[in-house]
């Protein structure tokens, strides 16, 4: 029977609160099909669908919930958050006309305690995700997690190690790496008809304003474990004018936009340059330029990544771009967004969303144009991957969203480890490369451009950071302390 937006959105309050006061799991909402699935088989094969939960629903963990249901080899059997908010939004969307809906699970720790689930996706705030990811792996779970994988270089390599050991498929969700037209341009990238790829750009220019500056402790929406949002991190609540999404400019939980928005490109840039390794010199300038609020990593950041024979630039800028940037080439529009480049010795290649790419010769001649895709590629690409039991199906199997992501964590470790410096300061690594210069020629005229007062925000020169891609350690003692975390006393980062 159809039931009125009203009586079901006090349903859900209901039953969300139900949970909050500890009642168990088969008073939830979908508790019927969590009882009819686990009577059938406690073995995820046998049943006909993979039984998917998804963690972490405020933000992008609701464009999940929408894939989820979108595939029909996946049933949606739970959602988790430990904002009760999230899921009755989740439910006016989704599930006005259900009678069974997905259950809602506050606490993940009990979530992943189910049998009745075989795969999770994870959307958190950044410093959940290692550890959340490890938790569902130890509990027989397949991991679809989101960009960054890892909130510092360690977790990614000790999430790695957990996959292989367990035999389970983990992916990273940048979703452009399975989306058509990128791996067509990316196929032609790496053919050679555009030379041997030497330089890699990775470009996020997104326009970030002030998430404001306030003295008091962000509210705490109603019914929110604050205790289970912060899980590895401090238990303390934070100054911002509001708790959700502004994480990400904190350090304690998110890694700015080389962290947040740049993963994306990062991946694609060292996806083109061909580098399964971290890279050996690292350097990173910026800062959080233009005003002053109550966040703490950089706004504007450009970073330089140098393999033996390959450069890969990273070049993040929140402050508005009032003069298009085109770095020079002839063809394709003016950078804006998220976008990347490839630079042959025999031509270019630019990719300026996640589902379309082109290629040209230097005199200016197109040599391929490519395009398609969707965001479901990327998910039904790890559903085909638990089919199969073999993470070299993966698009992005969790070892290259590993390296990936530790490309944002070492850019950042290197700025936090820096000095303020006047606009003009450069470092050392790779002066003489054109790209390079033209980085940061372009880079300080968009700082004059918007007028950035540099007594008041501080531009920092970072330390030069040299890595061991073996070990993925510095020679800087400094640098590795802040390779990892510590953990709060029961949300330790297990160790294989």
């Amino acid at each position: 029977m159809p039931i009125s937006r009203r009586d079901f959105v006090e349903t859900a309050l209901t039953l969300a609160a139900a949970s909050l006061a500890g009642m168990p799991a088969s008073t939830s909402v979908g508790a019927e099909a969590e009882s009819a699935s686990s009577a059938a088989s406690g073995n995820s094969r046998n049943v006909p669908k993979i039984r998917v939960a998804a963690i972490g629903v405020n933000g992008q963990g609701g464009l999940h919930v929408g894939e989820w249901l979108a595939n029909p080899d996946v049933e949606l059997v739970a959602v988790c958050d430990c904002d009760p908010s999230a899921y009755v939004r989740l439910c006016e969307k989704y599930f006005k006309n259900s009678l069974h809906p997905p259950a809602y699970v506050q606490d993940v720790r009990r979530l992943l305690d189910r049998k009745d689930i075989d795969a999770v996706s994870i959307a958190t705030p950044n410093h959940w995700h290692a550890l959340m990811a490890i938790w569902a792996m130890q509990s027989g779970k397949d991991v679809y997690v989101e960009k960054p994988c890892s909130h510092n270089v360690l977790e990614g390599r000790v999430m790695t190690q957990w996959a292989r050991k367990l035999g389970r498929m983990c992916q990273m969700g940048v979703q452009s790496r399975s989306m058509t037209g990128m791996r067509q341009a990316l196929d032609f990238v790496k053919s050679g008809k555009i030379g041997d790829v030497k330089v890699a750009r990775a470009i996020c220019y997104r326009n970030r304003p002030s998430i404001g500056l306030v003295d008091t402790p962000a509210p705490i929406p109603p019914g929110l474990d604050f205790d289970l949002w912060a899980g590895p991190a401090p238990a303390e609540v934070p100054t911002r004018k509001k708790l959700h999404y502004d994480w990400h400019w904190n350090h304690v939980t998110g890694n700015g936009d080389l962290g947040n928005q740049n993963p994306h490109e990062l991946d694609k840039a060292r996806w083109g340059l061909g580098k399964q390794e971290l890279p050996k010199r690292v350097v990173s300038v910026g800062g959080r330029l233009g005003y002053i609020d109550n966040g703490d990593t950089a706004n504007s950041q450009v970073t330089i990544y140098q393999w033996d024979d390959a450069l890969l630039i990273s070049d993040v800028r929140g402050l508005p771009i009032k003069t298009p940037v085109t770095f020079g080439l002839k063809n394709g529009s003016p950078f804006a967004g998220a976008c990347n480049v490839w630079y042959g010795t025999k031509g270019f290649a630019v990719a300026p969303n996640y589902t379309s790419g082109a290629a040209f010769d230097y005199d200016g001649n197109e040599l391929g144009k490519w395009s398609g895709g969707s965001y479901q590629q990327h998910f039904a690409n790890f559903v085909t991957a638990i089919k199969s039991r073999n993470h070299k199906d993966l698009h992005l199997d969790i070892e290259d969203g590993h390296l990936s992501s530790a490309l944002a964590h070492l850019g950042n470790v290197s700025w936090a480890l820096g000095q303020a410096v006047p606009l003009g300061t450069r470092p050392t690594l790779a002066t003489t490369d054109k790209h390079v210069a033209d980085t940061w020629d372009s880079f300080e005229a968009y700082c004059k451009e918007d007028n950035v007062d540099f007594d008041t925000t501080k531009l920092t020169l970072g330390r030069e950071l040299t890595i061991d891609p073996k070990t993925e350690r510095s020679t800087d003692d400094e640098a590795n302390r802040l390779f990892t975390r510590e953990y709060r006393k029961g949300f330790e980062l297990p160790r294989v």
